[in-house]
């Protein structure tokens, strides 16, 4: 019992050290988002792009009504 005890105790050190190992070896990867930011800046198709896209946004945003104004004088 106390030679499996041990080589439980030795087969998790060797675990610890391992895992030491490949985090210390593998940089932290950073989000998506961060890797293409700015991938387009300057991009005259993009900013186009950009363009017709709040173009379009704009187009289906309702409309203010206008007030006519009264034949009396009155508003």
């Amino acid at each position: 019992m106390a030679s499996m005890e041990k080589r439980m105790k030795a087969i998790e050190e060797e675990i610890a050290e391992l895992k030491a190992q490949v985090s210390d070896s593998i940089p932290p990867k950073k989000p998506w988002w961060k890797e293409i930011a700015g991938m387009f800046a300057g991009d005259p198709d993009f900013l186009e792009a950009m363009r017709l896209g709040r173009e379009y946004r704009e187009s289906l945003r309702p409309k203010p009504k206008l007030r006519r104004k009264r034949r009396n004088g009155r508003t």
